[in-house]
């Protein structure tokens, strides 16, 4: 690893960036890197707006460029001193859009569909709890408060912590889980010891689920979140 790229990861450690944000920061840079062929330091203002315009044409997502302009914030100004302004490291306009949302139907048909209690555990508790997959996926046993009805949820996005809602479903399932496969530590570990379950072995088995269940909306694992906020406000 190069020293600008040492350099950054130190910058984003010392901010509190999660490793999955880090991740992605520094991969941003080397696609700009890869695309530009030559180093960091020789990159002019214009080649990096070229670099966006060319992924924004691809039609490349707005999240996905936007992670890409804080990466080259981070390491222009940060790192290189470039002191680059917006009219450098210009971010698309955001299109708003409204996300897809099952019915409770279209939910319960897709769990129908799902046979392996751990899977059906854990989208269930993404559902019920309006949890983003990784955030289920890193839950401790300790982290399920039965007496209070509540997650917590430790270092989600942003690296913050909170509380959400436990169903009583959800906990009944919980427990047949527990009694089934015993965890110790991580609620959901998966083959590696010490680390959860891939979240794209889950994405896989939602995607099964909803193609045997015959919806056809564009929906994923994440729509569960944005169905569970639409749900609790119908109630």
């Amino acid at each position: 690893m190069s020293t600008y790229y040492e350099k950054m990861k130190f910058e984003m450690e010392l901010r509190g960036y999660s490793q999955q944000t880090q991740k992605h920061y520094l991969g941003h840079i080397r696609s700009l890197e890869k695309y530009l062929n030559k180093p960091l330091e020789q990159i002019l203002p214009d080649e990096i707006k070229e670099y966006l315009h060319c992924r924004i044409k691809q039609g490349i997502s707005y999240s996905n460029v936007n992670i890409s302009c804080n990466a080259f914030k981070v390491m222009f100004n940060s790192i290189l001193n470039r002191n680059f302004s917006d009219d450098v490291i210009v971010r698309p306009k955001r299109h708003k859009k409204l996300p897809y949302v099952l019915s409770k139907d279209e939910i319960l048909s897709i769990f129908n569909h799902i046979s392996n209690l751990k899977h059906k555990t854990i989208l269930l508790t993404i559902y019920s709890s309006g949890l983003r997959i990784s955030e289920a996926l890193n839950l401790k046993c300790s982290d399920i408060d039965s007496n209070n009805m509540l997650i917590k949820v430790c270092n989600g996005k942003g690296g913050k912590d909170r509380f959400t809602i436990l169903g009583q479903e959800n906990l009944n399932m919980l427990r047949h889980y527990w009694k089934i496969y015993r965890p110790k530590d991580l609620l959901f570990p998966g083959m590696v010891p010490g680390k959860p379950l891939a979240a794209r072995n889950v994405q896989q088995v939602f995607k099964t689920a909803k193609e045997m269940a015959g919806i056809s909306k564009p929906v994923s694992v994440h729509s569960l979140r944005h169905s569970f906020a639409t749900h609790l406000l119908d109630e």
